[in-house]
């Protein structure tokens, strides 16, 4: 029997702030009412807070730096496994590639869950940063991430739903302001480029598939310049699935209702 599963995924950008925001990170968590939830830039070590959600399993991946990047997702159902960024080394090939994968994988930045039907991987992609300083480190993460999600497809024979901010603005209707970015972190040629080749790897990304022409829909704002009240923003967060089940979604949505962190949720429902 098919069965219906629903998704969020958020940038909480600092899960402590959020947890004493009103409404809460509980209190959110819950109104989502979700199977599962994953989170980016928890910004926790190990120990820092007890998330009280009852009916969750949890799964948690840390940075070794303190108060940076990490994700979590939380599972009514139990995995059946769980991996993390270092999973993703034997993709990275060899010399100062996999050097760079290296360092990033220390940063928390994957929960890969594997469930009866599926996958199900949290990604929170690094950051290629003012003037590109980081865009090696970038280049080297995409190509790995790629071989690491079609290697988990090719390996177990489960379609993929991975989902989480992956720090870049696809096409110019992904923006409010492309022309003036054009060349900054999120909407460089080179990062553009790699989300075509993720796609072109298999992957749908299912909110423009499902609305190929709606412009004005985002899921960060910068904190500067009013941008959230103006709407000055950027749809850097996803859910792509693999194309062999891009026909199960039954609905995709962008929730800019939901405030507490400098982005908001988005959500996936799927038949399998």
């Amino acid at each position: 029997m098919p069965q219906t599963y629903t998704f969020a995924s958020w940038n909480v950008n600092g899960l402590r702030a959020v947890l004493k925001k009103d409404p809460s990170f509980i209190q959110i968590a819950q109104e989502l009412d979700v199977d599962i939830l994953a989170l980016q830039e928890t910004k926790l070590q190990e120990g820092q807070v007890d998330i009280d959600l009852p009916g969750y399993h949890q799964t948690w991946s840390y940075a070794e730096r303190k108060g940076y990047s990490g994700t979590a997702v939380f599972s009514r159902q139990e995995p059946l496994r769980v991996l993390r960024a270092d999973a993703l080394l034997p993709y990275a090939g060899g010399g100062e590639a996999a050097v760079l994968v290296a360092q990033a994988a220390t940063e928390g930045r994957v929960c890969a869950l594997e469930f009866d039907k599926f996958w199900f991987v949290d990604v929170y992609t690094p950051n290629a940063q003012n003037e590109l300083a980081r865009i090696d480190v970038r280049m080297a993460w995409d190509d790995a991430y790629r071989g690491f999600l079609n290697a988990l497809e090719r390996e177990t024979g489960k379609p993929v739903v991975t989902c989480g901010d992956f720090n870049v603005a696809h096409e110019e209707i992904d923006l409010k302001n492309p022309k003036s970015n054009r060349g900054n972190a999120g909407f460089s040629d080179e990062e553009r480029g790699k989300f075509t080749e993720l796609l072109n790897a298999g992957f749908t990304d299912t909110w423009r598939a499902a609305n190929p022409d709606v412009e004005g829909v985002y899921s960060w704002w910068s904190y500067r310049f009013n941008a959230r009240k103006n709407n000055a923003g950027w749809r850097i967060d996803y859910f792509l699935v693999s194309d062999s089940i891009a026909a199960n979604v039954r609905d995709t949505g962008i929730r800019g209702d939901i405030f507490g962190s400098d982005h908001c949720p988005v959500t996936l429902t799927l038949e399998l």
